[in-house]
């Protein structure tokens, strides 16, 4: 089998390559996306905290 047969999957290369292009896609928004809402909720406790001594 060489480097070329294997690319183009029997035919079905668009189909395969696409499937794993999307779940790329999938993994990387599950990682990227609560990362960013821990930064959110991070900075939010820390407006709160920074009232709750101004209030003090």
């Amino acid at each position: 089998m060489s480097l070329e047969q294997f690319f183009s999957m029997g035919g079905y290369a668009f189909y395969v390559w696409t499937s794993y292009g999307m779940a790329f896609v999938v993994l990387l928004i599950n990682l990227v996306l609560p990362l960013r809402r821990k930064a959110e909720v991070c900075k939010s406790i820390e407006r709160m905290l920074k009232q709750e001594r101004a209030r003090s």
